[in-house]
């Protein structure tokens, strides 16, 4: 059994840990409550473009060049994962996820990736990476899925590759959440709806349908991308409040076990000190 000073000298470690790690679920928590006001309120907007777009569908017809199937021999993967750690299974749970998914699809895979953890990852494994993006996972901007939508739909529209797949988190609720994959383009979300009403003497393009449609599949993308980084930013909180609330209760345990620890180290020095007494005292005798 360990000594007494070394039960306390863990125990203290342990206690400065905890801190550490109630501090942190605190900052998840309060970053938590924030992403999940903005998941709120892009849910919505995302939902209203697919809408719009499947109206137009319904009018014009599904043969926009964007929305065109190709044969699939170049895959476009967006990873979304963390720049930083200590958020339980969330990043590897993603990693393992496009890796599946490139290998089952069999065909060349590029990758834009956002996150440290992705960028280092693929790196390491010599991976097609056409651009990685740091420091935006725990707040993105509008102009962050701008920016990725744009290098998407180049790629797309000179056909270097031909379909745009997202690999995130998608958040459940404050303790679920669910890695996924979603394919921008070609997407079956904007197939025109088989109920839609819309016929053509209801609704004026102006200048045309065609002329909407390339404003809108752009708008697509982007909000498509915007709504999958606030998922996973509200996901990576909830994920990292959710690992170290569990840090946390791990180092109440130890410490009661350390603790108990401490006390029968302390009685059984107790115990042979008496014992050491009553033994002189007898040889005394």
């Amino acid at each position: 059994m360990a000594s007494t000073r070394e039960i306390k000298r863990r125990i203290r470690g342990i206690n400065s840990i905890l801190q550490i790690t109630k501090a942190m679920e605190m900052v998840s928590t309060a970053k938590l409550r924030r992403a999940r006001i903005r998941l709120a309120k892009t849910r919505p907007y995302f939902q209203t473009v697919v809408d719009d777009i499947q109206g137009i569908l319904s009018i014009l017809g599904e043969d926009h060049p964007l929305l065109a199937k190709r044969e699939k021999e170049t895959v476009l993967y967006i990873v979304l994962t963390s720049d930083k750690g200590l958020a339980g299974g969330y990043n590897a749970n993603v990693l393992r996820l496009t890796e599946s998914t490139i290998k089952a699809d069999g065909c060349r895979s590029k990758l834009l990736v956002v996150g440290n953890k992705a960028k280092d990852y693929f790196e390491r494994r010599d991976y097609d990476i056409v651009k990685a993006y740091t420091g935006l996972s725990e707040n993105p901007s509008y102009s962050n899925a701008r920016d990725l939508a744009a290098v998407a739909m180049e790629l797309y529209e000179e056909k270097e590759v031909d379909a745009i797949r997202i690999v995130y988190t998608k958040f459940i609720s404050t303790i679920s959440y669910q890695a996924g994959v979603t394919s921008i383009l070609p997407s079956e979300d904007l197939k025109a709806k088989e109920d839609s009403p819309a016929p053509r003497t209801q609704i004026e393009f102006e200048p045309s349908p065609e002329s909407v449609l390339d404003y809108l599949i752009p708008m697509y993308v982007e909000t498509a991308i915007f709504g999958a980084l606030i998922e996973a930013a509200a996901s990576e909180q909830g994920s990292r409040r959710v690992s170290m609330e569990n840090a946390s209760d791990n180092a109440h345990d130890m410490i009661d076990e350390l603790q108990t620890n401490y006390n029968r180290a302390r009685q059984a020095a107790i115990t042979n000190e008496i014992t050491e007494i009553v033994s002189a005292a007898d040889a005394v005798q």
